[in-house]
């Protein structure tokens, strides 16, 4: 009778998976839930990876200027351009400010990552398990909410330091001033500092952003068994 009972859930079980589905099961993870605390580990350890590749990544030389997250002028600064393109001095003055805001875009990045390392160092459990489980760019948002302005600071006084030694600064000046004294134009502030560092954070924000949308839609981006099996259950959740 006991052989009886232990041959009928046998076959009961595999009516219901085969012995290789099964053992898939296993084998990923899915059959695993992570606890809080693994959750936790495994959401910072996620965006800790994503945080130095994207700072990495803009801080380099062209990591701006020749990407998707490339720093235009504002459209008071290319009626400006527009204006002075036929004087002497200024006949390549678009492109000169284009690579110059992008070049002191690319050297402040680097101040990004001890500010968002510091910021996910925060990270409660309920935290990680709302980001887990939230949308594509739920931990984006969180940094944005939470680092924006201590990055905008940080950020400032290094974007206006760094435009002043690559000569953007004086240049826009100059270029202001010459703008300012053409009879009948409206008068237009010769100061841009605080456009190119929104612009800059916009541009650090949106490399994060996809980032996050890498690991959370690539599997093969999740590099540590951890990683593998926090971000199953948000898999999971989105079935």
């Amino acid at each position: 009778m006991q052989k009886l009972a232990v041959s009928s859930l046998l076959i009961g079980l595999l009516l219901s998976f085969t012995a290789c589905d099964v053992l898939k099961e296993v084998a990923s993870g899915v059959l695993t839930e992570p606890s809080l605390e693994e959750i936790g580990r495994g959401l910072k350890e996620a965006l800790s990876n994503g945080i130095t590749k994207g700072v990495n990544v803009l801080s380099q030389k062209d990591g701006y200027f020749k990407s998707a997250y490339k720093i235009l002028l504002p459209d008071d600064v290319r009626k400006v351009t527009d204006k002075l393109k036929n004087i002497p001095g200024f006949t390549n003055l678009e492109n000169e400010l284009l690579e110059k805001m992008n070049r002191g875009a690319e050297d402040a990045a680097k101040e990004a990552g001890p500010i968002f390392i510091s910021a996910i160092r925060q990270l409660t459990f309920q935290d990680a398990t709302n980001i887990l489980l939230g949308e594509d760019n739920a931990a984006t948002q969180f940094l944005n909410r939470t680092t924006n302005q201590q990055l905008y600071d940080k950020f400032n006084p290094k974007i206006v330091a760094s435009l002043d030694k690559i000569g953007a600064n004086d240049l826009w000046r100059k270029a202001a001033d010459a703008y300012n004294k053409i009879p009948f134009v409206t008068k237009i502030n010769n100061d841009f500092d605080d456009y190119v560092t929104k612009q800059a954070l916009k541009g650090l924000f949106g490399k994060i952003e996809e980032e996050e949308k890498n690991i959370r839609r690539n599997k093969t981006s999740r590099g540590t068994e951890l990683l593998r099996k926090v971000f199953a259950k948000q898999d999971a959740n989105r079935k």
